[in-house]
């Protein structure tokens, strides 16, 4: 069988050769960081070096909180925020909504969130790019200065941004470190001030349960460095011909769009027959969000997005990663297009 293709890194990426380095290194460090005797505070001071390296390769001046990955830092800023009230877009991501099962939610038109809400007292979810169609949403220095002038909170689930682009202006960011090449079962949140939140003891300053990962701390450390943003931005022409390939199959869901995360149609097939006949090629893609796309249901963020049935019935997601080459993203689109 040739060698597979993988083209799923929305779910998750592989781990990068020098994370995988640094997290064998951090096991050896096996003491408890909160532990006060020396191998402890050996610990203690290799985690604060992975604190302030994550905080410098994102640009972020306030503070980090490490997490088990995206969803808890996501139930941290959604649960913990001094805040009376909880607002998010219909496109967010699943644990946003197991997070705030009871949120305020914000429509989507024309491919933007619809911000006429009272922002007043409020946490605002807004993710920076759309896990399933790669659409970003608004100038969010603008966002923040609408919730900030209201008295409210931006929150902005930055999972499939981080490593990649710049994070935005706001008050909370979220990070999952095995989207940009770090380990699974890490991410962390990003707070402009510990202020905002309300603590609940334990470890990380106070504000979050469970010893810390320092294997992982250091594994996300050294993939966030070796990778940057530069690094990201010397891939993109070779996606732009990828892009060109299949400009007219791309479902377009907002003004402006990542290009690390496409959703495509076909004309004919259903998303599960794509799948099917792709894995059986050596492509590996999805139809969605992980969290859904082993369901027969349709995409409630496509249904938010406005698409239609039949058309979100024939999608599916392709998305790059730290290790896409060019050849790959030509030999899918060749694949995807001899589907008949």
């Amino acid at each position: 069988m040739p060698e597979r293709i993988y083209l799923d890194h929305a779910a998750t990426s592989p781990l990068r050769p020098e994370a995988q380095a640094a997290m064998e290194k951090g096991i050896g460090l096996w003491a408890n960081p909160s532990s006060p005797h020396a191998e402890g505070r050996r610990a203690k001071a290799a985690l604060e070096d992975a604190r302030d390296r994550v905080k410098q390769a994102l640009a972020w001046d306030g503070e980090l909180i490490f997490t088990s990955g995206a969803s808890e830092a996501l139930w941290i800023a959604l649960n913990r925020a001094k805040a009376r009230r909880r607002i998010v877009s219909a496109v967010e991501h699943d644990a946003v909504f197991r997070a705030a099962p009871d949120a305020e939610v914000l429509p989507i038109e024309n491919g933007e969130v619809v911000l006429d809400a009272d922002l007043g007292a409020a946490v605002v979810a807004i993710q920076q790019v759309n896990p399933e169609t790669g659409a970003m949403f608004h100038e969010m220095g603008e966002v923040l200065a609408r919730v900030t002038n209201a008295g409210g909170v931006l929150l902005v689930d930055c999972s499939q941004g981080a490593g990649k682009i710049e994070l935005p202006d706001c008050d909370m960011a979220v990070v999952s470190a095995h989207k940009f090449g770090g380990p699974i079962g890490i991410g962390a949140l990003l707070v402009r001030d510990f202020a905002l939140l309300e603590p609940v003891g334990g470890h990380e300053r106070g504000y979050r349960a469970g010893t810390e990962n320092l294997p992982a701390a250091l594994s996300m450390a050294a993939a966030l460095e070796t990778g940057g943003f530069d690094g990201w931005r010397s891939t993109r022409e070779q996606r732009s011909g990828f892009m060109d390939q299949l400009a007219g199959e791309m479902l377009v869901t907002g003004q402006v769009h990542s290009d690390h995360i496409f959703a495509i149609t076909h004309q004919s097939l259903s998303a599960q027959a794509q799948l099917i006949r792709l894995d059986a090629m050596g492509l590996a893609v999805s139809a969605g969000s992980a969290c859904s796309s082993g369901t027969l249901k349709k995409s409630r963020v496509l249904d938010a997005f406005g698409i239609d049935d039949d058309t979100a019935s024939r999608t599916i997601r392709v998305s790059m990663g730290w290790n896409t080459t060019a050849a790959e993203l030509d030999a899918f689109a060749n694949a995807w297009k001899s589907l008949t």
